[in-house]
């Protein structure tokens, strides 16, 4: 198979690729943490789509920080042979209190 970018428009599945996301959590005892994330590659589901297991840590902040482990939703095509994922999980405790993480990450080639 032909190397794939980003920026190629693919039709169908694309073996091995990944996606990245960059978000916040949600405000909790009066902070949020950046949570800067790259997925596995894809995880093929019965029912002819996939998902990404990816864990890590959110960015150290007011002290201390949270580790998580998520799957995505399945692949959702957003037009031009490209797709995201839909992501929403907690994180762990710590200081207290965890924090909600939730969002759509950037789109990687193919629409399935």
């Amino acid at each position: 198979m032909p190397k794939i970018s980003r920026e190629d428009f693919v039709q169908g599945f694309v073996p091995n690729h990944n996606h990245g996301s960059v978000d916040y959590t949600s405000v909790e005892a009066g902070h949020v943490h950046q949570c800067l994330d790259v997925t596995s590659p894809p995880i093929q589901t019965q029912d002819d789509n996939h998902i990404h297991y990816t864990e890590g840590y959110v960015v150290f902040e007011d002290g201390h920080n949270h580790y998580y482990k998520a799957y995505s939703g399945p692949a959702i095509p957003v037009g031009n042979g490209m797709h995201v994922h839909y992501y929403d999980f907690y994180t762990s405790e710590n200081d207290g209190h965890r924090h909600h993480v939730r969002g759509v990450d950037q789109p990687a080639p193919g629409n399935k």
